[in-house]
């Protein structure tokens, strides 16, 4: 009877691991991309190229929100994106590492080297700056950037980006002489709310950005002219000219048709008005090229995005949370039985976690698109296997200390009785670690449950898509859209690992 339990509850096991590594949540799209960064503007213009893209007639998907330049190139190269907006000073300094003086033409060969196309210019600049609170400039008397060099105990904030820029902050610094050392890198709308609340003195802006007026910014004078110039300009894959030209030629119908000014407003309907960027895309393009959308579709329904997020954040969750236990447990046995490979595998997985979230995904991004596999988008295997990784540490580490800590006469006995190493293994020893075992496993899903919500910026989607869009636009309802499903669903795996509790640990155990 014991037997035939046994394989029943063997087999039911291997039917639900099977399940969750195979059983569809979300379709994959079948179509061409559009990205955009983390910014309004780009948001903004991502909507624009996406609706010329299928008024082409072309089937289009807007990835929006994916992080800072370098998701985005690599992303380009890779295929998983096919057309992005970029800024000429950007792809200088950040993609061709090339000198400032080089013009369009030079730009767009080099890039043509590498498979990428270049647009001419759509008619607006869009460069950095460095700006205060107009209250706080006044009372200090700084209205340039070298007036900064007088002021060393002022709090700079800037974006992650502009931080390792070859023209950020180092470049800044060295170009001014800048003393300041209380200098933070941070998510860059997080740092406009830091710079209202007064704990930073100045941060690192978009000169179009609506968001200079609304918190009443002023821009310093590049009094040096360190900045290059950001003429706005696409960015897309050569081999649209041949496999979509009626799609390329529709997209860039744009060139030329904006200015400062008019990005500047696009960006305030979308950014304080709070309007959807694709109504506000829809409404540019029947002003400027007599395009008529549907700037009327409405976003579906609070329950309707909450369902499509959930099935989206479980797609990442169930594949890498699966492979980290069939992967985990197996190097946890391994720790435990020899010391060598025990120090070897813990010392890896712990490396493993010191590894920032976005950098992690970024460096798996080029691997794995270079394997034929997705690594950009819903059901992104980057983002996959940058939460595998993560979880692996609990599951090893708790297998390893678990089967430490089982009583050496008990394994004594079970070898005076004959039992084979594997009948031990599976019938006593970890029966007995049964309970580290699986709080182990219950660390390493919700913790993989909360990293999942970085996914968002790789695409990725899941409830990182609302936070990272609620933080940008300023937005608590959008944000709590995104974090309370997380956070219930991290409740619900506890309930269900309680659950397990008393499937998997022997009575006497539990009683115990």
């Amino acid at each position: 009877m014991n037997s035939t339990a046994h394989r029943i509850r063997w087999a039911a096991t291997a039917a639900v691991v099977v399940f969750l590594l195979t059983a569809p949540l979300t379709e994959r799209f079948e179509g061409r991309r559009i990205g955009s960064k983390k910014f309004t503007e780009s948001v903004v213009l991502g909507e624009i190229v996406a609706a010329l893209a299928r008024d082409a007639g072309a089937p289009v998907l807007h990835a929006r929100e994916l992080g800072g330049t370098r998701v985005l190139f690599e992303a380009l190269l890779s295929g998983e994106v096919d057309v992005y907006p970029e800024y000429t000073g950007t792809i200088i300094q950040e993609i061709l590492g090339a000198d400032a003086s080089i013009d369009l033409k030079t730009m767009g060969a080099l890039l043509g080297e590498r498979g990428i196309g270049l647009s001419a210019p759509l008619g607006f600049h869009n460069g950095y700056g460095i700006s205060m609170r107009k209250e706080r400039a006044e009372e200090l008397g700084i209205r340039t950037l070298s007036e900064l060099a007088s002021h060393p105990d002022l709090a700079l904030g800037f974006s992650a980006e502009f931080m390792d820029r070859e023209d950020g902050w180092p470049a800044l610094r060295d170009a001014y002489g800048l003393p300041q050392h209380d200098v933070a890198g941070m998510d860059h709308d997080v740092a406009y709310r830091q710079l209202q609340s007064g704990s930073i003195d100045a941060l690192d802006v978009y000169t179009t950005d609506a968001d200079i007026q609304y918190y009443d910014l002023r821009v310093l004078e590049d009094d040096r002219a360190h900045f290059p110039r950001y003429d706005a300009v696409l960015l897309y894959r050569a081999e649209l000219e041949d496999t979509e030209p009626d799609m390329l030629r529709s997209i860039l119908r744009l060139e030329g048709t904006m200015n400062e000014a008019r990005m500047m407003e696009l960006n305030a309907q979308a950014r304080l008005l709070r309007q959807p960027e694709a109504v506000v895309a829809a409404g540019f393009l029947q002003s400027s090229l007599g395009l008529i959308g549907d700037s009327s579709t409405k976003e579906p329904g609070l329950p309707a995005r909450v369902w499509r997020r959930t099935l989206e954040h479980l797609q990442l969750v169930r594949l890498s949370f699966v492979l980290a236990v069939l992967v985990g447990l197996p190097l946890g046995i391994l720790a435990a039985r020899s010391a060598g490979a025990g120090a070897v595998i813990l010392g890896a997985v712990g490396v493993v976690q010191t590894i920032p979230a976005l950098a992690l995904l970024v460096l798996l991004i080029e691997p794995v698109a270079s394997l034929g596999l997705k690594s950009i988008g819903t059901g992104s295997v980057a983002a996959i296997a940058a939460l595998f990784l993560y979880s692996l540490l609990p599951i090893v580490r708790n297998a390893s200390d678990g089967l430490k800590s089982l009583p050496g006469d008990l394994i004594e006995s079970a070898d005076a009785l004959g039992l084979p190493r594997g009948a031990r293994l599976w019938q006593i020893e970890l029966p007995l670690a049964a309970r580290p075992i699986l709080a182990g496993l219950k660390t390493a899903l919700v913790q993989n449950i909360g990293f999942a919500t970085l996914g968002a910026l790789i695409g990725a989607g899941g409830y990182g898509q609302p936070i990272l869009t609620g933080i940008r636009l300023d937005d608590y309802g959008l944000i709590l859209e995104g974090a309370l499903p997380a956070a219930g669903l991290a409740l619900v795996a506890q309930g269900a690992f309680s659950l397990v509790d008393r499937i998997a640990i022997p009575r006497g155990l539990r009683t115990q």
